[in-house]
C-alpha cells in the first residue's frame, strides 16, 4: 500500500496504525462493526452541518450545550456512533484559525495558529484549515472522516 492509500488513523508519534476498524490487538470485525464503520459514511443532514458549523458563532454557553447535546442525539441515532468531537475552521477572525467542539465535555476551543491542538484533534489541524471540508469528526478509534460542504464525506 503506497503512502497515499494509507488510512488517516494515526497512533503516537504518527505511525501507521492498524486497520481503521480495530478496537485492539486481539480484536476481530465482525458484521456490527461494518455496520458501524458504513454508516459513518453516510451524508450528513443540512441541520447537523448547520448546528455544527455555527457553534464559533458567538453563541452563549447554555446555546452551545443545547447545541452539543442535539448532535449527540443525531449521530447516536443513525451515524455508527459518537464522534469525540469535531475540528473546524474559525471564521471568528484573527488570531484565530480553528476551533474545536468537545462532545465529551461540551467545551468549544478556539485556536491560533501558533496554538498547539491536542491529540486527538491535532491530526486534523490541517484538514481543518482547508476550505474544502465544513468540519471534521474525530473519532476514538482514532479515525478522522472530513465533511464536505454538501454533507457528504471523505472515505480515508
Amino acid at each position: 500500500m503506497g503512502d497515499l492509500d494509507r488510512p488517516r488513523r494515526l497512533d503516537g508519534a504518527g505511525a501507521a496504525a492498524a486497520p481503521w476498524h480495530a478496537s485492539g490487538p486481539d480484536h476481530t470485525p465482525g458484521p456490527a462493526d461494518d455496520v458501524t464503520v458504513r454508516s459513518r459514511y453516510l451524508p450528513r443532514s443540512r441541520r447537523l452541518l448547520d448546528m455544527v458549523t455555527a457553534l464559533d458563532s458567538g453563541v452563549t454557553e447554555a446555546e452551545i450545550a443545547h447545541r452539543a447535546d442535539e448532535i449527540r442525539r443525531m449521530y447516536a441515532g443513525d451515524r455508527g456512533g459518537l464522534p469525540i468531537g469535531f475540528l473546524a475552521r474559525c471564521r471568528l477572525g484573527a488570531p484565530f484559525v480553528d476551533h474545536r467542539l468537545d462532545l465529551a465535555h461540551t467545551v468549544v476551543t478556539h485556536f491560533a495558529a501558533a496554538d498547539p491542538v491536542p491529540e486527538p484533534f491535532g491530526a486534523a489541524r490541517m484538514l481543518a484549515r482547508s476550505q474544502s471540508y465544513a468540519y471534521i469528526e474525530i473519532y476514538s478509534d482514532g479515525l478522522v472522516i472530513p465533511v464536505l460542504r454538501d454533507g457528504s464525506v471523505v472515505h480515508p
